[in-house]
């Protein structure tokens, strides 16, 4: 996207409406600068589209601002003109006499739009701010207390990409909030004998059901016996004489049939006559109770009765895959409920009430005997969110405070996956049921321990340290470890700010730091905890936390390697390093680093020493073997007895380090071909089956990727080795043969522009190929000359080179160039 001219930097009209009752108009600007920066690092092959939508009765025009050609048009498909911390001035005119009110479900927004008088009018005027707010967001101009018009924006951050970071956020607190609540349930209720291998969301959702489901047929059986309704208005045609009082429709629909008037002797006088209509429309009330909420009902008792009958099929094809007989009691259990639900979807009622078609912000649903409990029952079975008891489910999140929940849910996750969870106080039980400690001013705390040293790990969320000094300090998220032989604890501290600096052109930040890093407040707001953090022991004091560290939201850690705030940290333990939902690779390695240091070598060494980063892709990056299947026979035997075994006498030096394995099924089967199945290896023994030998891998139980990686004319003759990361990443066969860090950094920034990317090897099958021929994207070739060090982008008639070397040092230079041939 092109930056706007200097002269277009004003205020504009980015909302115009015309009903027959107002005038509306929203202005402000219809940018960001840092959403612009953010664009500059995104993938520049989509382009974010903005939902907008205006109800009303009586709209006459809707205009909305198109930021391509910077005028004011009828809404289509709408780029991003309404962003956090953003603010516009919102003007509604009345055409009649009536005064009109603001509503919007937050009080400060509501209160921030008040009547003004002008002269004999009152016209409403205010500014709406949205700080750290995004989502959509809805609100109402009223009038006799009626609706009159209502506008749905939706509002984007600045410092993340909406549709993946963003949704990826709200989605990975939902899932590990969950996680701990079944994790909570199961350590508590000894009735959850239930045992789901695999998807402990499945799990989770069966123990929420069992208890809620009886709940919700009653809530359910209430409804129908005191339904929401509404009276509908409808038209027929009827005779003159029959009409009655007109509104807006009926009145246009004689306004398009001048022919409908006849001349009569009593009737409206028109320009000397006087006529009346022979036919209209006759309005007509109609109670039905086909409702917005009725249908948001009959849309939650499908959706239940779909993660029932998923959750069977998932038992059947368990125990089918097992060849185990599946536990005949839960199967009828399930079935009974799904059997229920299905009944009351035949029944007159529910059969005639219509699709849900649109989001549902009501009341009704919140506070309406059977509606309130129904919809808080399917939030709790379908992972809704509750905080103290309360839900959850605004429209517009706070964004700074969903990611400070999230490093902190994130860590947790990070370390639950190596060191046992012993205890847990986010979530809790009282007597309204479960609920969640996260919030302003709580302290929660994870404890886990190492499986092999015993050593005690603590994660503790806004930790206060009030004995101090000086003032208490109270940082996002403390991490406490135990280390043997010594009586204290090293205490590191991260801390999320949702801030960061692009590093835009001619920038003071950009002549410093050269690429987008945590803001010098925050890594000088570090200084402060660590030096602030103290404690005495009978004699002078002592700093106990011996690091401190910005997370921020940025995800491209490769570029980051170069700043100049994550070399602080070998130099003084002080600095920022990035953290999204698509960026963890270097917090993780961080965070394991800290944990497995001995005392002596966190004082000797410091706490990231130079040449870590390589130590940690060597130490981490587990090794997997992709091995070619080439018989269906074979497949059904590795796939059901869980293994796969391989001649010997084709295994090459390395194969040992391999700690996974994946089927490549060629395309001859009779199962989709390709990379989609692969699992951790328990044991590996020799094999021999007569003259032959055999190396046989024993491993768990095969998971499937997420997508399968396809072959593209590409195969495997035999076998080739891969990184789990690599594997997990991959969409197409070819990316698997990337070893060296220059051709992993090549398809990195690639895959930032986009996700179309083909790769030639320099032979058909993977193992026997030698070197990467040329990576495609859109119209350009990458050709990468290792011998030379020399990198060549070509489009059409264009040529641009790049060293290897500047690869290295300045990945963001030789991103800006490509970035340049894209956009000619």
């Amino acid at each position: 996207m092109a930056l706007l001219p200097s002269g277009s930097r004003d205020d504009v009209e980015l909302v115009k409406i015309e009903t027959e009752d107002l005038s509306l108009v929203i202005k402000g600007k219809p940018y960001h600068d840092r959403y612009e920066g953010l664009r500059q690092y995104k993938a520049m092959d989509r382009h974010d589209v903005m939902y907008f939508n205006a109800v009303s009765d009586s709209i006459q025009d809707e205009k909305i601002y198109d930021i391509s050609i910077q005028e004011l048009v009828n809404p289509t498909i709408q780029r991003p003109i309404f962003f956090e911390n953003g603010v516009y001035q919102l003007i509604v005119v009345p055409k009649d006499d009536r005064e009109f009110t603001f509503y919007h479900e937050y009080p400060l927004i509501r209160q921030a739009v008040s009547p003004v008088p002008i002269g004999s009018q009152s016209i409403l005027m205010g500014n709406l701010q949205f700080q750290n707010e995004v989502g959509f967001t809805t609100f109402e101009i009223r009038a006799d207390g009626k609706t009159v018009l209502e506008v749905t924006l939706e509002i984007f951050p600045v410092k993340l990409d909406y549709k993946k970071d963003y949704q990826k956020l709200l989605e990975e607190v939902n899932d590990e909030i969950y996680n701990l609540a079944f994790h909570f349930i199961r350590k508590t209720y000894l009735g959850a004998r239930l045992r789901l291998e695999g998807n402990p969301s499945k799990a989770e959702f069966y123990r929420l059901i069992s208890e809620h489901f009886h709940q919700f047929l009653q809530a359910v059986a209430r409804i129908e016996f005191q339904p929401h309704h509404k009276l509908e208005k409808t038209y027929e045609k009827a005779r003159g004489d029959q009409l009655r009082k007109q509104d807006s429709v009926s009145r246009n629909f004689l306004r398009k049939r001048a022919n409908v008037f006849v001349g009569v002797t009593k009737g409206i006088d028109v320009r000397g006559r006087t006529v009346m209509p022979s036919e209209g429309l006759k309005i007509k009330k109609e109670l039905t109770y086909d409702t917005l909420e009725n249908r948001y009902v009959k849309w939650m008792i499908e959706r239940i009765k779909q993660k029932l009958d998923d959750l069977l099929d998932s038992i059947v094809s368990k125990n089918r895959w097992t060849r185990e007989k599946p536990d005949y009691d839960l199967v009828e259990k399930i079935e009974s409920m799904s059997k229920q639900l299905k009944s009351k979807l035949s029944s007159p009622f529910w059969k005639s009430i219509g699709k849900l078609d649109r989001s549902v912000m009501s009341l009704v649903l919140q506070m309406a005997p059977g509606y309130r409990d129904a919809f808080q029952i399917y939030l709790t079975v379908s992972k809704g969110l509750m905080l103290q008891g309360k839900l959850y489910r605004m429209s517009v999140k706070d964004v700074a405070t969903l990611y400070e929940y999230w490093t902190f849910l994130k860590l947790g996750q990070i370390l639950g996956r190596k060191y046992k969870l012993i205890s847990q106080d986010i979530v809790q039980v009282n007597r309204k049921g479960l609920f969640v400690n996260l919030e302003a001013n709580k302290t929660a705390r994870r404890i886990f321990r190492h499986p092999v040293t015993n050593e005690e790990i603590i994660l503790a969320y806004q930790k206060r340290e009030s004995s101090l000094p000086t003032v208490s300090q109270i940082p996002d998220t403390m991490l406490c470890i135990e280390k043997k032989g010594k009586g204290y604890k090293y205490h590191y501290i991260f801390d999320a700010k949702y801030r960061i600096d692009y590093a835009q052109e001619d920038s003071y930040y950009q002549k410093r730091y050269k690429t987008p890093g945590p803001m010098e407040d925050d890594i000088n707001t570090m200084h402060r905890y660590r030096d602030s953090i103290v404690a005495t022991n009978g004699g002078p004091f002592e700093r106990t936390a011996f690091g401190a560290y910005v997370l921020f939201p940025w995800f491209d850690e490769t570029v980051y390697e170069e700043h100049h705030f994550y070399k602080s940290i070998d130099k003084v333990n002080i600095g920022g390093l990035p953290f999204l939902p698509n960026a963890t690779n270097m917090v993780e390695r961080f965070v394991e680093r800290l944990i497995d240091k001995s005392p002596e070598e966190i004082q000797r060494e410091g706490i990231l020493p130079r040449g870590a980063h390589e130590e940690w892709k060597s130490s981490l990056d587990q090794m997997v073997m992709v091995g070619l299947v080439s018989d269906q026979e074979s497949y059904d035997k590795f796939s059901k007895e869980a293994y796969y075994q391989i001649p010997v006498k084709q295994l090459r030096k390395g194969w040992q380090e391999v700690e996974y394995i994946a089927l490549y099924v060629k395309n001859s089967l009779n199962t989709d071909n390709g990379v989609q199945l692969y699992a951790k290896i328990n044991n590996v023994m020799p094999y021999h089956d007569g003259d032959d030998e055999y190396m046989r891998f024993n491993v768990a139980a095969w998971s499937k990727l997420k997508q399968s990686i396809r072959p593209v004319n590409y195969g495997i003759s035999n076998y080739v080795m891969t990184t789990l990361n690599n594997l997990k990443e991959a969409q197409e066969l070819p990316e698997l043969f990337m070893k060296s860090k220059e051709e992993m950094a090549i398809w990195r920034m690639l895959r930032r522009v986009s996700d179309q990317i083909r790769i030639d090897l320099d032979h058909e099958n993977l193992d026997h190929a030698s070197r990467i021929s040329e990576y495609n994207i859109k119209n350009i070739k990458v050709i990468m000359d290792k011998q030379e060090r020399g990198i060549r982008f070509i489009q059409d008639n264009a040529e641009e080179a790049v060293s290897i070397d500047q690869l290295e040092k300045n990945p963001s230079g030789v991103f800006k160039k490509m970035m340049g041939m894209l956009q000619q």
